[in-house]
């Protein structure tokens, strides 16, 4: 067997971890294996085989790290728009009890609310902000 199909190999164990895990830095870390196999193919050297891999996989690495870092942080379920509709949507809240909880009538059903960290206590029209199972946390609109 020659060195080639042992980078070939390790390049299709990376991929087939890869699936596994769903991480797409083993890919990069894949093609890097696979600029190895190639180097193989041209009969380099040992070292010029391993440069290559280290230096493809890292580049593919910090560019997908660089990547990744410039995106936004992706926000929660529980106050995530795209995921929960009923986030910025408005209630009234009548009165609140002393535990800072209270019951909106919303979507034709009552539903059981908080209000948010740092929030004042006041009744009036407010924001749902989160929602934390089948409890509405509530935020005033001023």
């Amino acid at each position: 067997m020659s060195i080639s199909t042992l980078w070939w190999i390790a390049c299709g164990a990376a991929v087939g971890v890869e699936l596994l895990t769903g991480t797409f830095y083993l890919l990069m870390l894949a093609l890097g294996l696979a600029a190895a196999a190639m180097a193989a193919h041209f009969d380099a050297d040992t070292v010029t085989q391993l440069t290559s891999a280290a230096l493809v996989g890292g580049i593919g690495i910090g560019a997908l790290y660089a990547k990744r870092s410039k995106e936004p942080i992706a926000l929660g379920a529980s106050t995530n728009k795209d995921v929960n509709l009923d986030i910025g949507e408005t209630v009234h809240v009548l009165d609140w009890d002393i535990e800072r909880n209270c019951t909106v009538h919303y979507r034709g059903a009552d539903w059981q609310a908080s209000l948010a960290e740092g929030a004042t206590v006041q009744s009036g029209s407010h924001r749902i902000v989160e929602m934390l199972g089948s409890r509405l946390i509530l935020q005033p609109i001023q």
